[in-house]
């Protein structure tokens, strides 16, 4: 488990360097989305039409920011429960996103394309939401705006704290550390 920074977007390299465990701060744009716009993503690619925006080699966090107050960039933002987008993180991955940032297990499709499509899984934790969006330095509207609180934001970071959690390699950060405390029957 090493301390890395990554400047997005994130190349199929980069993606294959991580390792579950791996801590890393991101600099550069990731892309906020939640179920509905996935569910839009989804419907585009299965007719073979373009996304509103190109998110190949991007990094997409499942998230839906608090308004921000005067003053402020962006409110408090805090992953959602990753497990949600398991119906369309492959045919995300296989259009070539390269990161996914949420809290929590995902299922063993997800786990499998991130070995199939050299993609990495994120987590950030959930109760650092109001330092979270102190490491956004810009955030704008870029799709689906109709969407209100679950609109597809970019976001500028800067040193945005996440852990790897499953890797290119088919390694799983949360089966790795339950086996650390398991109690072996003798």
């Amino acid at each position: 488990m090493t301390k890395t920074t990554l400047q997005t977007p994130l190349t199929q390299e980069d993606a294959q360097l991580l390792r579950a465990g791996d801590e890393v701060l991101l600099n550069g744009v990731i892309y906020v989305a939640r179920d509905a716009a996935h569910k839009r993503f989804l419907a585009l690619l299965e007719k073979d039409l373009p996304l509103p925006i190109d998110l190949r080699n991007q990094i997409i966090f499942y998230a839906g920011p608090t308004p921000p107050k005067p003053g402020q960039i962006i409110g408090s933002i805090a992953p959602t429960t990753a497990a949600r987008m398991d119906p369309y993180a492959p045919a995300m991955f296989e259009y070539g996103v390269k990161g996914v940032i949420g809290k929590g297990p995902r299922g063993q499709s997800v786990k499998d394309s991130c070995q199939s499509e050299k993609a990495v899984c994120f987590s950030a934790i959930g109760g650092l939401s109001a330092l979270l969006s102190y490491k956004v330095q810009a955030a704008e509207v870029v799709a689906y705006e109709d969407l209100g609180p679950e609109a597809v934001r970019e976001l500028v970071v800067k040193d945005f704290p996440v852990l790897v959690v499953y890797d290119t390699h088919g390694k799983d950060l949360y089966e790795q550390e339950i086996a650390k405390y398991r109690i072996i029957d003798r």
